[in-house]
Parts: C-alpha cells; sequence; structure tokens
C-alpha cells in the first residue's frame, strides 16, 4: 500500500513539473525562447530539451527499455543537449518532450519501486538502483530545472507562476514597491564601510 502511495505522489508531481516546464515556453518568440539568458548560456528550450533526454535515459537504459528516440550514447555527452541548434524546431523539442512522457510513464507504471535498475554513468557502488531511487533523482532534476526556468521566464517578461490557471496578471506598481521594501531591507542589513584607519598618537 505504501509503494502505491509513493509512487502515485512522486508521479503526480512528475507530471505536474512536466507541464509547468513546457508553459515557461509559452508566447515567446523563437529568439527569446533559445538565446543564452546567463553566463554559461543557460536559455529556456535548451532546458526542456535537457529535462527530456535525461528522462528518457533514467527510465529508458537504465531499466533496459531503451528510448525509442535517438540519443547519443551518454559517454559521448557534449553539452547539445542544453541548447537547440537553428536546426531544431520548438515543436521537434517539445514534441520529443511528449513522447518521453510516455515511455517513462509506462516504465513507471510497469515496474513496482524496488525494479532494479543500472545506471551506468554513475559511480560504483552507487551505479546499482532501483525505480523508487530514479524516480527521486528525475523528480529532483526537474524541479531543479523548473526554478531555473521561472528565473529565466520572469527576467524575460515578468510573467510567474506555476500553471497557467493560476497566473495572475502583473502589478507593475505592487511589485515595484515590493522589491523596493526588499531593497532598503538589504541596505540596511549591511555592514557600514569603516571609516578608515584610526591615527592613535
Amino acid at each position: 500500500m505504501i509503494d502505491d502511495f509513493a509512487k502515485d505522489n512522486l508521479h503526480g508531481r512528475l507530471r505536474r513539473d512536466r507541464e509547468a516546464l513546457l508553459w515557461k515556453l509559452d508566447g515567446l518568440s523563437e529568439y527569446d525562447a533559445r538565446r543564452p539568458l546567463t553566463a554559461t548560456g543557460t536559455n529556456l528550450l535548451g532546458l526542456v530539451k535537457h529535462v527530456a533526454t535525461v528522462e528518457a535515459r533514467y527510465f529508458g537504459e537504465v531499466f533496459g527499455r531503451p528510448s525509442p528516440e535517438p540519443l547519443p550514447r551518454w559517454q559521448d555527452s557534449d553539452g547539445s543537449d542544453l541548447w537547440a541548434t537553428e536546426d531544431e524546431t520548438r515543436e521537434q523539442i517539445t514534441g520529443f518532450y511528449r513522447r518521453t512522457w510516455e515511455h517513462s510513464d509506462a516504465t513507471i507504471d510497469g515496474l513496482p519501486l524496488d525494479a532494479p535498475g543500472h545506471v551506468p554513468w554513475w559511480p560504483e557502488p552507487h551505479a546499482g538502483t532501483n525505480l523508487f531511487a530514479v524516480m527521486v533523482h528525475v523528480l529532483g532534476e526537474s524541479i531543479r530545472h523548473a526554478g531555473h526556468a521561472d528565473i529565466l521566464r520572469e527576467g524575460l517578461d515578468g510573467r510567474t507562476g506555476l500553471r497557467a490557471e493560476h497566473e495572475k496578471q502583473i502589478d507593475e506598481q505592487a511589485r515595484a514597491a515590493y522589491r523596493a521594501k526588499i531593497e532598503r531591507a538589504a541596505r540596511s542589513a549591511a555592514p557600514v564601510k569603516a571609516q578608515g584607519p584610526s591615527h592613535v598618537a
């Protein structure tokens, strides 16, 4: 009974965060969906591509159920799963993510939580694992990158939130006042600069 409860809760949260991550692309131009928004090149469409690849690997080959999607060997990982080339369309990447969900869900639904798996890119003695540990790991990856997407999207146009149905109209004045309050608190907490060395006779 507890296994069913744990699996259902983990799976439900994973489904929720998948949709949240895709929603962060809603209404964006091709340029804004793809452009690097941090010093290390993090971008919204690349986050979707990366999380799709993570799911495809962990719920695929780890359990002897390779993804039907073509994936480069994990040994050849070169960071290309973190951004979209000019030849890849948004629809191709989001479609890959959605098809990966179907394959992942079939693995999750078809195996018990203690089903053994092997993660060849994890160091020994940790490579031997099970479905429960992999679900927790992939959920952690998804949550982490959905959080990245939250911040990137807010920086682009101010849109925030977890789900489309909960999105509120942006109140620029209220936001500015709230930010100013936090700025004042930060400045007040900062130490006062020293006045310089004292001269003792």
